[in-house]
């Protein structure tokens, strides 16, 4: 069973073996454009692979205070989750077309929520149509499972957490946006611009070479170099709403660098409160 990643040979192999269990899950969102994803499954997805919306499933309503996609309601998402047949003892994969920046959310939630063999699908569908994959239309039948998750909030910090942090570092922040947004040179999409003060910046996109995660080897060499001696425990992810954040988590666990937690408000939380401190430049 495939706890990390799962690359497209090794996902067609699974599929075609006996009594293997898969459950498959299309995560394609575009934030610039709300309705892509769902667009795009119906145009052709893997065989056999519910949709899950980001801002419906994996997601709830913005509310005061929050950031941009809070976490969902889990009982609601525990419901969708075993319409679609998750449960122990079944691989789940997840994929999307971006490099699994929005798969990463999924596999994530899954995870907390005590389910060990999710995987993101590598390189996503582009991979899976190189190496010879075919799409379907269809949409699968709902094959509940009686699995019955436990949340787990203990990876977690919230933006009391963070604050109370600035005045005695428990843990370090890295922050997965773009270099420009993480110094404040730009901001597309929040009103303000810049980081939480002492965070590190780690792109997420520095996890990919043309399109894949890099080499689990060089994954931890390149974050041992950017801890500076601190280890996995005492590192929290963010970036701009919680999403993103979760493929450096990833990137992580493939680097075996495990214990690592996120803070699911992000950004678009912290600067909420105007009282919070905002740093530009660099880290």
């Amino acid at each position: 069973m495939y706890s990390t990643i799962i690359s497209p040979q090794q996902l067609a192999q699974f599929l075609t073996q006996p009594g293997q269990d898969c459950c498959l899950l299309d995560c394609r969102f575009s934030l610039a454009d709300k309705g892509y994803g769902r667009r795009v499954y119906g145009e052709g997805h893997l065989a056999g692979a519910y949709y899950l919306d980001l801002d419906k499933d994996l997601a709830c309503a913005i509310g005061p205070g929050t950031g941009r996609h809070p976490l969902p309601d889990m009982d609601q998402l525990m419901a969708r989750l075993r319409a679609c047949g998750a449960a122990p003892g079944v691989q789940v994969v997840v994929y999307d077309d971006c490099g699994g920046a929005m798969a990463a959310r999924a596999w994530w939630l899954l995870r907390m929520l005590g389910l060990a063999s999710v995987a993101v699908l590598d390189g996503g569908i582009a991979a899976w149509l190189d190496r010879g994959g075919v799409l379907d239309t269809g949409v699968p039948e709902l094959v509940a499972s009686s699995w019955q998750g436990t949340w787990s909030g203990a990876a977690m910090v919230s933006s009391a957490e963070v604050l109370d942090n600035l005045r005695e570092e428990n843990f370090v922040l890295v922050d997965a946006r773009s270099a420009e947004r993480f110094r404040g040179e730009q901001e597309p999409i929040d009103p303000v611009a810049g980081h939480v003060p002492g965070a590190l910046n780690r792109p997420l996109t520095d996890n990919l070479a043309q399109g894949r995660f890099k080499n689990p080897q060089v994954l931890r060499q390149e974050w041992l170099a950017l801890l500076g001696g601190r280890n996995a425990r005492q590192v929290v992810h963010m970036c701009g709403s919680g999403v993103t954040a979760c493929h450096n988590l990833l990137s992580m666990q493939i680097a075996c660098l495990d214990g690592s937690g996120l803070y699911p408000g992000s950004w678009s939380e912290w600067i909420q409160d105007p009282l919070r401190p905002v740093a530009t430049g660099p880290a």
